[in-house]
Parts: structure tokens; C-alpha cells; sequence
């Protein structure tokens, strides 16, 4: 499955920069396309980054938009 490519900088941050398995980010796109919600906040609601890993996530999001 091919992420939106407004997503693609953030699922490069997520991988390089918090060690986010591609399995982590794939099961997270597929629950995004159901619930339409947010990348981010979709990988915190199920488990997949820590609470300080979603801040440093909005962080890098604030910096980068």
C-alpha cells in the first residue's frame, strides 16, 4: 500500500528518526483509512510510539509545516 505523499516526509522521520518498524507504520495506515484519523495519532492510540514519541512527532510536524 502507498502512503498519501503528504505523508511520505513524515514516515521518513518516523523510521530514521524513532526507529518506527515499516510493519508499525503499515498497520497504522490501514487503521488511518478506516477511522480517518491522523498518522500520528493513530500510531499512539494503538500501542505504536510512546506518549513522548508523539510529541516528538507534533514537534517535528510544528518545525517542518
Amino acid at each position: 500500500m502507498e502512503p498519501p505523499s503528504s505523508d511520505t516526509q513524515l514516515i521518513n522521520f518516523l523510521q530514521k528518526e524513532l526507529a518506527i518498524s515499516a510493519n508499525s507504520i503499515a498497520i497504522a495506515l490501514r487503521y488511518c483509512e478506516q477511522d480517518h484519523g491522523p498518522l500520528p495519532i493513530v500510531l499512539w492510540q494503538y500501542g505504536l510510539v510512546s506518549l513522548e514519541q508523539l510529541e516528538q512527532i507534533f514537534d517535528w510536524m510544528e518545525i517542518t509545516n
